[in-house]
């Protein structure tokens, strides 16, 4: 029996010819990620352990976006931690504020993930660099620690769903409303512990800032990783920004998949999850009136160039609702960059909009946007669970740059024909 493209380069990794789902394997690892919040944790464990050294200064990275810049004293304790740590070991890529970005945008911008790599990092989103062709995935902190040490991990192959792309999007319709559909689709357990693997003609139709957005929240199906196949979209991403070699892994054509499932892009409409959980999908024929306070665009999920562009047109010439607080936040600083030089940044604070330095602040409860008691907010971000955005009593409700913006325009979760 064949191998799926995961299977491939877990396989590849623990030097090995094959695997087969459920087998545990020990495997090298390409890339090591923490944050703010999770990177002390790993270091404790470091110390504790007596490691001296990470196994490659090149290969292990720390980006402060939670609660940078620091909202408190803890915050700030947090990240000078981390700041130590990465001085102390010479870590080639530590970002802090005026260089960071939410990581999960910034690391493939930089060029530090590929094709072909096996990457973990200590924040459940790392799935996100599968986009690019790479089995990536979210450990816990000690995993982090060990990984940091010693370049390699432990793993139980994953079974694996395939889901054949075909069509085109059509015209307000976007990569965060074909998840939605996904998740809506199979639940948030449909996928538990299983790899998400996404190929078919369609995918020449979805940009890499598509496929980041998807890869992303295969976690929110329970899958251990998200992955897309390597084709020309890929290859022009990586073409002059990622400086290691890279193989590419493609699934045999009798790889074994649990369930394949169709998708076409042209069908997909704007899609909404209500809370409380991601998979509480619904289209605009199954809401209602929906009254918000709050609007978030941004986030590793939707804070690229192509989530503020869409959010742009949508707000050109028009200004928020009277009570609607609407931030927004690009994702890196070469993202705000960019969108000032468009005039986007422009746009936004027109509109009544409060443009932010890239965190993740709102999309954790953490802070820039937390919601009190009875409060909604209709968000970019990739979770919606009871408290997950502020108070308990609040809801979050997921949705694309287009949903969002045009529900700050009216006031009420509201399509983008409404307003264009």
């Amino acid at each position: 029996m064949g191998m799926t493209m995961t299977q491939k380069i877990l396989a590849a990794h623990a030097g090995l010819d094959e695997v087969k789902a459920g087998q545990l394997i020990m495997a090298d690892l390409d890339f090591v990620l923490g944050n703010d919040i999770t990177s002390p944790v790993a270091i404790n464990e470091f110390h504790k352990a007596g490691f001296t050294d990470v196994f490659d200064k090149d290969k292990v990275t720390m980006v402060m976006d939670h609660f940078a810049p620091n909202k408190d004293i803890k915050a700030a304790t947090q990240c000078k931690q981390c700041r130590d740590f990465c001085g102390e070991h010479g870590v080639t890529h530590f970002y802090d504020v005026g260089e960071m970005g939410i990581e999960h945008a910034l690391l493939p911008e930089k060029g530090l993930v590929g094709p072909g790599d096996c990457i973990i990092g200590a924040d459940s989103h790392t799935c996100t660099y599968g986009a690019l062709g790479a089995f990536s995935t979210g450990v816990g902190s000690t995993d982090m620690c060990a990984g940091m040490a010693r370049g390699k991990a432990w793993f139980r192959v994953p079974s694996a769903i395939k889901f054949n792309i075909t069509g085109k999007l059509p015209k307000y319709s976007s990569a965060k409303d074909v998840i939605l559909h996904i998740i809506g689709k199979i639940g948030v357990d449909g996928a538990l512990y299983r790899s998400m693997e996404f190929s078919g003609e369609g995918l020449k139709n979805l940009t890499m800032e598509d496929r980041l957005c998807m890869a992303n929240m295969a976690i929110e199906a329970g899958a251990k990783n998200g992955i897309f196949a390597v084709d020309e979209v890929t290859l022009e991403y990586v073409k002059g920004r990622f400086k290691r070699e890279y193989k590419v892994f493609e699934a045999d054509a009798d790889a074994e998949y649990d369930e394949v499932y169709d998708i076409d892009l042209s069908q997909i409409k704007p899609t909404v999850a209500f809370p409380h959980l991601p998979e509480n999908a619904k289209t605009f024929d199954e809401i209602g009136e929906v009254k918000i306070d709050q609007s978030v665009i941004g986030s590793c999920t939707n804070g690229r160039i192509e989530d503020l562009r869409a959010a742009a047109e949508i707000l050109k010439g028009k200004h928020i609702a009277k009570g609607v607080r609407c931030i927004v936040i690009p994702a890196t600083q070469a993202v705000y960059m960019q969108a000032m030089e468009e005039g986007l940044l422009k746009i936004f604070i027109e509109a009544g909009c409060a443009v932010s330095t890239p965190t993740c602040g709102p999309c954790l409860g953490g802070y820039m946007g937390i919601l009190a008691k009875g409060e909604r907010s209709i968000a970019t971000t990739n979770r919606n669970f009871v408290g997950r955005m502020g108070h308990p009593e609040s809801e979050v409700y997921l949705a694309s740059p287009y949903v969002a913006a045009a529900s700050a325009v009216t006031g009420r979760i509201s399509q983008p024909s409404e307003v264009m």
